[in-house]
């Protein structure tokens, strides 16, 4: 896949402007508020910026006291990063409980994140992709990933041309840990053990080492959980003949084993005072096996039931990731002025082997046997080229970026009426691969107007090519487009105090490669599901108004928000007869979000703080198009509040609690609750600390999904057993570690008061 002359050579015409521009020498840097340090490690296409204040290390043992630092929510003119040193969670939990803290975002039972409503989200690892983030495995990593090796979470609700457009609702960014020593240090590291309820434990390790030139550095977390989830499942389809509507009910329990691995080695070396070489290597591993009890039931008008049966069926998950980046780093001088090439390659399986019997009692019969293997992978090749130039108060940045993605999924389902007699049923087994090729072009230009006014102007220029292969039945289909993405940002200083901010974006999701696979695959006796390859790309304009203040160790922030979408996705469920749902993706024709969001921060008393966050929206959605779908329209509210005590110098208890209300679906709704959350902390000596945290305490997290259409009605209920218990030690050794590189958040600048 090629893109057209004229768009080819209008992206080889600004690289090679950018090369050229890079190559003068740089401007002097005049009224500059801060001097520019010279970081060792950024995102490729992410240019360096004025550094903010060096953070208190997170991962030692002084993070046990609750900081009152004004960098616990840093703020820059497009982003907001929150963090993570006082939220126990993230000692003990995953990913996902980390995120479930944060303003602005939500993490659904299942693993599946959403920004203000949104789930169509960019998730970053220090400002780069990653492929363990990526694809039908995203939502298992997140509920698998230690929250631990993370120091900050960082919001982009509006981020500016210097990131990818793909994700309509914004970009997360996860920054990790330090992996410097202090000066005079030469080797640092923590270890962190975490055992908890019903077999549940954890381990990490980190640490870093420097020798002239070289650093190395390395992360390494090992995880087992044990899960159980009800799903109750109550259908009922209209009957044409009796125009009655006949009953289906399903009821599953699923019990499971999760074990996680992740590591990273990176590598650092000095090639002269102005050259650096980076070299990082990384890996993930999940395995989920497990026993899912399911029991069938449907029934005629009168209510009674005309068939039931059961089925016991072996689950075996696994999903890898394999990554390898080399990042060359230039700088001119120590001004700011750089110039950064990054190569990354990613590559992972993904395989879920459900091995299953049933047993039918109305009527009787034989039990049957079937399996279902669905194995697929997915390589990743990207290049990134990187320029910032200071010059004078202002500054630009230039950036080139390729994307290769190659999915692959393949699906086979046997039947038998013995374990040994399965054969495969062509009709449910298919071939399925991809190619998406993404090419781009942005610039950002930021400079003050006096000295209260500051804008950002961004552009960025993407052409994508997409081709779809169902091998199995030889249908392909592809899409080739070209499109402008416009970002502004805007702040005004009102006073010391308070600043006011404005922006706008232009963003895209396109629709991932599986979403294109016209094949039917096989989930149980009663769904199917499909791709889409008519599926187009949804694009929203979104525009925010933003108001802050910090007085003293107290912030607020109010956030009024608007997102204007077009073809947004949403998952259409469509009854094919017997009472049996295929659910595929489709486009709506519009959907409009406009809400209000409230961040505060402060104390209550001097030894008892508060964090706390409200979110507020209206969503209209036009379904035209969509088989018993209307438009309609609704309003969700979701927050979450966390009180910080701290009775003592060494001892610190949390209680954090979260909600999310319903949400709009084209042919019904979501409810998904919420859930409360303890944890305590106590600083044994210098180097060590004990923590224990209970997470769901009321053991009630789940979500309510109901459909309601003319042909059919259908509410299903799902119950995790999410209720845990951890008590642990966190061990720091060698003075504890610091950031070399810049943290990547507030690309803006040093944080400010507002």
């Amino acid at each position: 896949m090629t893109a057209s002359p004229t768009r080819f050579a209008l992206l080889a015409a600004t690289a090679l402007t950018a090369y050229v521009a890079a190559s003068m020498p740089a401007l002097p840097a005049m009224a500059q508020t801060a001097p520019a340090s010279t970081p060792t490690q950024r995102p490729a296409q992410t240019p360096p910026q004025t550094p903010a204040p060096e953070e208190e290390p997170a991962s030692t043992v002084a993070d046990v006291t609750v900081t009152s630092r004004a960098d616990a929510i840093r703020s820059s003119i497009d982003s907001t990063s929150y963090s993570l040193a006082n939220d126990l969670q993230a000692s003990t939990g995953t990913l996902a409980d980390a995120l479930r803290n944060v303003p602005s975002v939500d993490v659904d039972p299942q693993g599946n994140v959403s920004l203000r409503g949104d789930s169509n989200v960019t998730i970053l690892i220090d400002g780069r992709p990653a492929g363990v983030l990526t694809g039908e495995g995203r939502a298992q990593a997140i509920q698998q990933m230690q929250a631990a090796q993370f120091s900050r979470i960082e919001v982009m609700t509006n981020p500016s041309a210097a990131y990818s457009p793909e994700g309509s609702g914004g970009v997360i960014n996860l920054i990790s840990k330090p992996n410097q020593p202090k000066p005079g240090m030469t080797t640092t590291g923590s270890v962190r053990a975490n055992v908890g309820d019903d077999g549940r434990w954890n381990l990490g390790l980190s640490g870093s080492q420097t020798r002239g030139r070289l650093t190395l550095s390395g992360d390494l977390g090992y995880r087992h959980d044990t899960i159980e989830q009800r799903v109750d499942r109550d259908r009922e389809r209209l009957d044409t003949v009796s125009g009655q509507f006949l009953p289906v009910r399903q009821n599953q329990v699923v019990n499971a084993d999760v074990d996680g691995f992740n590591g990273r080695l990176g590598l650092e070396y000095k090639l002269t005072d102005k050259d650096q070489l980076s070299l990082e290597v990384r890996g993930a591993d999940f395995h989920n096996t497990g026993v899912s009890n399911d029991r069938f039931e449907s029934g005629n008008a009168a209510g009674a039931v005309t068939s039931a049966y059961r089925r016991e069926t072996d689950v075996d998950q696994t999903f890898n990731n394999q990554g390898l980046t080399a990042r060359l780093l230039h700088r001119f001088d120590d001004q700011g002025h750089e110039w950064t090439n990054e190569l990354r390659i990613d590559q992972g399986d993904n395989t879920l082997d459900l091995s299953t019997v049933s047993y039918p009692s109305i009527p009787a019969g034989a039990p049957s046997w079937e399996r279902v293997l669905n194995d697929g992978g997915f390589v990743i090749t990207a290049f990134t080229s990187a320029y910032v130039r200071p010059m004078g108060e202002a500054r630009l940045r230039l950036g080139y970026e390729l994307e290769v993605r190659q999915p692959r999924q393949d699906n086979t389902v046997s039947r038998g009426a013995t374990e040994a007699g399965l054969a495969v049923v062509p009709a449910l087994s298919s071939r399925f691969k991809a190619e998406q090729t993404v090419q781009a072009l942005y610039a950002t230009y930021e400079r003050p107007f006096g000295d209260k006014l500051s804008a950002q102007f961004g552009l960025r220029l993407e052409q994508a090519d997409i081709d779809v292969n169902a091998v199995s039945n030889g249908v392909t289909a592809s899409q080739d487009y070209f499109r402008a993405y416009p970002t502004l940002h805007l702040s005004y200083k009102l006073d010391d105090a308070q600043t006011v901010r404005a922006s706008y974006s232009r963003r895209i999701q396109r629709p991932q490669p599986f979403q294109l696979n016209p094949y039917v695959s096989y989930t149980d006796p009663l769904n199917l599901r499909s791709g889409n390859p008519d599926l187009e790309p949804q694009e929203t304009d979104a525009f925010e108004a933003m108001w802050q203040k910090r007085s003293g160790q107290t912030f607020y922030q109010a956030t009024a928000y608007f997102r204007d979408t077009r073809k947004a996705f949403t998952e259409v469920a469509t009854d094919v007869g017997g009472g049996v749902f295929l659910t595929r993706p489709e486009n709506l024709g519009a959907r409009r979000d406009i809400g209000l969001e409230v961040v505060a921060n402060g104390a209550l008393i001097p030894s008892l703080r508060y964090n706390a966050s409200v979110n507020v929206f209206r969503q209209k959605i036009d379904a035209a198009g969509i088989p018993g779908a209307t438009d309609r329209s609704g309003t969700q509210v979701s927050g979450r509040v966390n009180l910080n005590w701290q009775p003592t110098p060494k001892d610190f208890l949390q209680i954090a609690a979260q909600w999310n209300g319903e949400a709009l679906l084209a042919q019904g709704t979501r409810d998904a609750g919420g859930m409360v959350n303890l944890g305590y902390r106590h600083k044994l000596n210098d180097t060590l600390a004990f923590q224990a945290t209970v997470r769901d305490v009321f053991n009630q997290f789940g979500d309510v999904t109901t459909y309601d259409t003319p042909t059919f009605r259908e509410r299903t209920e799902r119950q995790f057993a999410g209720r845990s218990a951890y008590v642990g030690l966190t061990w720091t050794f060698g003075g504890g570690p610091r950031r070399q590189q810049q943290e990547q958040f507030d690309f803006g600048g040093a944080p400010t008061g507002g």
